[in-house]
């Protein structure tokens, strides 16, 4: 196993194994009540949030439905570079959280990795249409194929489900894609 391999799957399994510990301590101790500290939109103290929310989740249910894209989606970002993962997931974190912020309904408490996830995928998605390169195209095919039934998460049409978090996660990785794309190399003139 190379290092940067296991530098891989060490970052993703302690990752999960955090939001798992978190879930339990708040189902255990807080009887599920950190929700609290999650995204309140307009509200001044509802900014912390934005730096919680990705670590929160609703129940165990909730969290299982995001462990298994989450490390999925966060391996195939890894693959090209690792470093790209925590850029990734910071814009898309970023991103989802302040547009939930600002456009979330008043009162309402927005939690969970998704925005993140969604992040995920606009970046894989989007990543071939910047790139250009066949290796990038190959991933938005795949990523296409394995996750594109999500897209629908991006519509207002579950109740209790933040699609402020997911479409502005979304943008977010599309943001990233572009900003981590890697130049086109331009054919050089030949000397005859």
């Amino acid at each position: 196993m190379t290092g940067e391999f296991k530098l891989q799957i060490t970052t993703l399994l302690g990752l999960v194994a955090l939001l798992w510990a978190i879930e339990i301590v708040d189902q255990v101790v807080f009887r599920g009540n950190l929700y609290r500290l999650g995204i309140r939109p307009r509200s001044l103290s509802g900014l912390w949030g934005i730096l919680w929310a990705p670590f929160l989740h609703g129940n165990f249910a909730h969290l299982l439905a995001n462990t298994v894209p989450l490390v999925s989606l966060g391996w195939l970002i890894m693959l090209r570079e690792t470093g790209d993962w925590l850029v990734v997931s910071a814009i898309a974190a970023l991103c989802s959280g302040l547009g939930t912020w600002l456009i979330g309904a008043p009162g309402s408490y927005h939690i969970g990795a998704s925005g993140v996830i969604f992040g995920y995928f606009g970046f894989l998605l989007l990543r071939g249409y910047f790139e250009r390169s066949a290796v990038a195209i190959a991933f938005s095919v795949l990523v296409t194929f394995l996750y594109g039934g999500i897209i629908w998460g991006l519509l207002p049409n579950q109740p209790n489900i933040s699609w402020e978090g997911h479409l502005f996660g979304f943008l977010g990785g599309i943001l990233a894609a572009r900003l981590l794309a890697k130049p086109r190399r331009q054919p050089q003139p030949k000397d005859f």
